[in-house]
């Protein structure tokens, strides 16, 4: 071998020893029983996380049950996340990463659920356990398991209780949604559009918003011009849900208008005490994480992959509960809430 050649080779090397260690400058270590202060000895198990943002309070807490879960079961987590919501070329960046970086399981909350398929495929033909978490792939074939909320049946409860608290009043609904084609908002609008008994044609005015309160309030403005007689609005989120109770105090309707949302945020816990929201379907994103994570560090012990779709649990928080809808109030919603 000439010496060209060997410079080469030992460039090389370190170029790839200096990749791995800037990616593991990214990761969380696993406690003081691991075979090593960097978490990367013989008989650790690597766990990646990679969420659609690090800033929304969602992914935040579901980070930190991630972190908690390692730290419990002897593992090391890596965590990436997109710029912005919808940033899947980002996403798709942090799944070669990991994967290079020998990652047993990736746990994602895809921000396209269809465009990450295939750079999930490839982590997955190459023996890595990959989970989504909170939002569906699709198809939600594409990774081995599914740990999320039940969306669909997070929009059912606030449809039925918005039902319920009209108490035959005839309602002119807004829906304030998040984006065409993103499976979580579609699954909550359309179940509560089913919980209400209604449907689209029933819908007065539909506006999406990204989930941002900002956009929210745009949102509830362009409605009321449209449609000034609105008495309920459906939001995707509570920030969109305090959005659209700024735009309705200006107009003095904050009183008359009945507002509900999902998510169950500590914010969005607290407007529902004050009286901003009347009720919101609280998810749990450190649960999710955090079963994420046990699940690789068994498939990583004995071969075992978790599968199928597990529902991670959803409850109606309300402190004005109806009749026949079942409910818990805020002081266990602020006691449960994230964020």
């Amino acid at each position: 071998m000439s010496r060209t050649t060997r410079l080469s080779s030992s460039l090389l090397r370190a170029a790839a020893v200096t990749g791995v260690a800037a990616l593991t400058l990214t990761a969380c270590g696993s406690g003081s029983g691991s075979d090593s202060s960097s978490g990367s000895g013989s008989g650790t198990v690597k766990v990646g996380l990679i969420t659609k943002t690090d800033t929304n309070p969602f992914f935040v807490k579901m980070k930190e049950g991630a972190e908690k879960a390692a730290k419990e079961n002897g593992a090391e987590l890596s965590t990436a996340a997109g710029k912005f919501d919808g940033d899947n070329a980002g996403q798709v960046t942090a799944l070669e990463n990991m994967v290079a970086a020998g990652v047993k399981g990736i746990l994602i909350t895809p921000s396209d659920s269809k465009a990450i398929v295939p750079a999930i495929e490839k982590a997955r033909a190459k023996g890595v356990l990959v989970i989504a978490l909170d939002t569906p792939t699709d198809p939600e074939k594409a990774v081995d398991a599914l740990f999320a909320t039940d969306n669909l049946k997070a929009g059912e409860l606030i449809g039925e209780y918005a039902k319920a608290a009209m108490k035959g009043k005839k309602a002119k609904i807004a829906t304030l949604d998040l984006a065409p084609g993103v499976s979580v908002g579609v699954q909550r609008h359309d179940g509560f559009l089913k919980g209400f008994g209604a449907s689209d044609k029933d819908v007065v005015c539909a506006q999406d918003t990204g989930g941002d309160q900002a956009k929210g309030q745009t949102a509830m403005e362009n409605c009321l011009q449209k449609a000034p007689d609105i008495n309920v609005v459906y939001t995707i989120n509570e920030p969109a849900a305090l959005g659209a109770y700024t735009a309705l105090k200006a107009k003095g309707r904050e009183k008359d208008v009945l507002i509900v949302s999902v998510d169950g945020g500590c914010t969005g816990t607290q407007a529902v005490k004050d009286g901003k929201i009347a009720a919101t379907s609280q998810q749990y994103p450190l649960k999710m994480a955090a079963e994420g994570v046990k699940a690789v560090v068994t498939f990583a012990k004995d071969g075992k992959k978790a599968s199928g779709y597990t529902d991670t649990g959803v409850t109606l928080i309300t402190d004005k509960a109806q009749d026949g809808v079942a409910s818990k109030d805020t002081g266990y919603g602020l006691e449960n809430c994230w964020g």
